[in-house]
């Protein structure tokens, strides 16, 4: 990593916010249902409060748009650059004890993430990737391996997508797409998987926020791959963007492509 890069700073947050939900998951707890139906526990809380302090510690004049901060109604001018925090993505696989849940962290430049970082606890399996610096992987602490897209193979894509989400639909989409294989996985390692060449693209038909998935954009782009925005009918429209004006922060649906 280069000098300059925002990248070590991130990777710190996530490891400590990572050690804690570790902590918190040996232990067992209790959820609780958010507004939205969606559940939250004290590891959200307590990961996403270790992140806040790192990021201020390291970049104290750069606003973080956090889940659990938006959420409870607190969110700063976030401006044309801010950091965009899941402080744990995949909170039902954390409760259903299956190991898919992750950290992440993106830093957001006008519009597009620059720099992410996405660290799965239980596995400690880390990838992080910013523009101009490339993506890379690192297995239980060792040493950092890059990694990048695969070539589009021609007997068919392999796509992976939601374990606990899949909308309506999906299964003619995916194969309107040449889609021939399906690998199902949760929280954000579903941009990793992409990133690192396991699979060729992630469709997403149903609802996600930004801090869902701006850390894996990041990691897919400077892997050598994009993620695109859909309208109504499908059709690609462009990357997918943050900063939303209505501060809902929801995303289109979307697709995340290979090489």
């Amino acid at each position: 990593m280069a000098s300059s890069s925002p990248l070590p700073p991130m990777v710190e947050a996530a490891l400590a916010a990572g050690e804690e939900i570790e902590r918190i998951y040996a232990e067992g707890c209790e959820a609780e249902a958010k507004l939205d139906g969606s559940p939250v526990t004290i590891a959200d809380r307590h990961a996403e409060l270790i992140i806040l302090e790192r990021l201020a510690r390291a970049f104290p004049v750069i606003p973080v748009l956090a889940e659990e901060e938006a959420c409870a109604g607190r969110i700063p001018d976030l401006g044309t650059r801010f950091f965009c925090v899941d402080p744990l993505d995949g909170t039902k696989g954390f409760l259903q004890r299956n190991g898919e849940f992750t950290v992440n962290i993106a830093l957001v430049e006008a519009g597009e993430p620059s720099a992410g970082v996405i660290y799965a606890p239980d596995s400690k399996l880390l990838y992080a990737g910013a523009r101009g610096e490339g993506a890379f992987r690192i297995r239980g602490g060792g040493a950092s391996e890059a990694i990048a897209t695969r070539p589009r193979p021609a007997a068919g894509l392999t796509g992976i997508g939601s374990r606990n989400h899949a909308a309506a639909g999906t299964a003619e989409r995916n194969a309107a797409l040449g889609i021939t294989a399906y690998v199902p996985s949760g929280s954000s390692l579903k941009f990793c998987l992409v990133a690192e060449g396991t699979a060729d693209v992630y469709p997403r038909y149903g609802p996600t926020c930004e801090w869902d998935t701006a850390a894996g954009q990041a990691i897919l782009a400077a892997a050598g791959g994009r993620v695109l925005a859909l309208d109504a009918d499908g059709r690609e429209t462009g990357p997918l963007r943050y900063g939303k004006a209505d501060r809902r922060f929801e995303n289109p649906h979307f697709i995340a492509w290979g090489r």
